[in-house]
């Protein structure tokens, strides 16, 4: 039971210690999602939108399943309005 505790925390170390790359499907710019936020409905999540060249603090109000990538909606609270980030899968 240890091992597989041990197991779980150490992937999910591992996976927090990347940024995770998109791209918001309505302005086409690449996002990026770094290392240490829980994306999660509900939680308030730091995105670095290339195109602006700066950080936005956005809540995630969905996560669905894409085929090939992870749509991942938020809202920018600053701009007023809903995005939705095409993330890459792994």
């Amino acid at each position: 039971m240890e091992m597989i505790a041990l197991a779980f925390i150490i992937v999910l170390v591992s996976s927090s210690a990347f940024a995770w790359d998109g791209y918001d499907s309505e302005s086409g710019g690449y996002v990026e999602i770094g290392k240490g936020n829980l994306v999660r409905s509900g939680q308030t999540i730091d995105v670095y939108d290339h195109n602006a060249g700066e950080y936005r603090d956005v809540d995630v109000v969905g996560i669905r399943d894409a085929g090939g990538s992870v749509e991942v909606e938020v809202y920018d609270d600053e701009a007023g309005e809903y995005r939705t980030l095409d993330m890459e899968k792994d």
